[in-house]
């Protein structure tokens, strides 16, 4: 268990330090604005989809806490190149991971490196934080321009 508590740190540490897909997508097919009023984490998140249905790129830009980039780092990196349904399955499994009872089982089958925030839900407040991407790349998705995690 203290293995992974170590993984953890170091994974979010690095991404929030480093943060892979931090850029504008100029003339990105879709976008959207992403807020956390409790700790004030915001953020644009940039897609690109291809006309195959296709994510070809993604990216975000925007500041934080530790946990809200590096969960837009690590999703961005994991999404890239898959079909919105299979995006759309990577958001459902994603948040179950974070919102399941802390107790429970980590279901991380097909989440790679979003494995390690299964420990986000050992702390209830940080889970809006792990998901403000998702939430911001669903609502760009839909159409929607912004999201917010309340």
């Amino acid at each position: 268990m203290e293995d992974l508590r170590e993984l953890y740190q170091a994974t979010i540490l690095g991404h929030n330090k480093k943060p892979r897909n931090f850029r504008v997508i100029e003339h990105a097919s879709h976008e959207a604005d992403g807020h956390n009023p409790l700790c004030g984490d915001e953020l644009t998140l940039y897609a690109q989809v291809a006309e195959d249905g296709t994510l070809e790129d993604v990216a975000f830009q925007g500041s934080g806490c530790a946990i809200s980039k590096a969960s837009a780092s690590i999703m961005t990196d994991h999404i890239k190149g898959k079909s919105l349904a299979e995006v759309d399955d990577d958001f459902a499994r994603f948040h179950e991971l974070v919102t399941a009872p802390p107790g429970e089982e980590a279901k991380t089958d097909g989440l790679g490196k979003l494995a390690v925030f299964a420990g986000v839900r050992e702390y209830p407040m940080r889970v809006k934080c792990a998901t403000l991407a998702w939430h911001a790349l669903k609502a760009a998705l839909e159409g929607e321009g912004s999201a917010k995690t309340e």
